[in-house]
């Protein structure tokens, strides 16, 4: 496909973001609406969403920890067709040793970064079904990786990447005769409230390289777990 054309097949999608008023979510809704992508945003809190409400977006409140919430938020969504959902609502901050480990912290990282984009999926699969790419995207991380794991710490964190990872490859195998594609994407190290000032990214850089990778995404791919670049992490 020549490339004008290539590009024209990813404009005017259907996008769903969670977790979009600050950082990479934020950046996802604006380079998607400035492309002309029609753009539901969500956030916990949405009168504290001011640089989202400034976006030419659909803006949506979602608690992806809260059942109640994201069964209100799929019913305002009841019969919208969507092409794109980026499962980008997360939490995550510096990890303790194990007699520092406060278990009920621990469970809030499984219920937020794990079961909430499952959650999520699984409320909006009517309206993906009826969406012309059935992309299914979780931003995860590579600290979620067993295979890449030297350091240790970060307890919580860690466990709740790679249960997303996990509960993304059964997805995918699962609707994979349906012709979805659900993939999990590292940003990379950004500077984010989370990744800090030291990281060598920025939000435009790492999302524009997402982008791209979502973009082109092939049937091939399913289940994969990929960088900002395309490039697969170990498990």
């Amino acid at each position: 496909m020549p490339r004008g054309k290539q590009m024209e097949a990813h404009r005017n999608l259907s996008c769903v973001i969670t977790g979009a008023n600050r950082g990479l979510g934020l950046e996802f809704a604006r380079q998607l609406s400035a492309r002309g992508d029609q753009v539901t945003a969500t956030a916990r809190k949405c009168e504290q969403a001011v640089l989202l409400k400034a976006l030419s977006v659909r803006l949506e409140t979602l608690d992806v920890a809260d059942g109640d919430s994201i069964a209100a938020f799929a019913g305002r969504m009841k019969g919208v067709p969507i092409d794109v959902l980026i499962n980008n609502a997360g939490i995550g901050n510096a990890g303790k040793d194990l007699a520092q480990l406060d278990f009920d912290e621990l469970a809030r990282y499984f219920r937020v970064n794990s079961i909430g984009p499952l959650r999520v999926t699984q409320a909006l699969f009517d309206n993906l079904l009826s969406g012309k790419h059935r992309r299914v995207v979780h931003i995860t991380s590579e600290m979620g990786s067993i295979a890449e794991n030297t350091s240790g710490g970060y307890y919580g964190y860690r466990a709740g990447k790679t249960a997303l990872n996990s509960f993304n490859r059964t997805l995918a195998l699962e609707l994979a005769p349906q012709r979805f594609t659900c993939v999990v994407i590292h940003p990379g190290w950004v500077k984010t409230d989370m990744g800090g000032n030291e990281a060598p990214l920025t939000v435009e850089e790492s999302v524009a390289g997402m982008l791209r990778v979502i973009d082109r995404l092939t049937p091939d791919q399913n289940g994969r777990f990929l960088d900002f670049l395309g490039q697969d992490i170990a498990w």
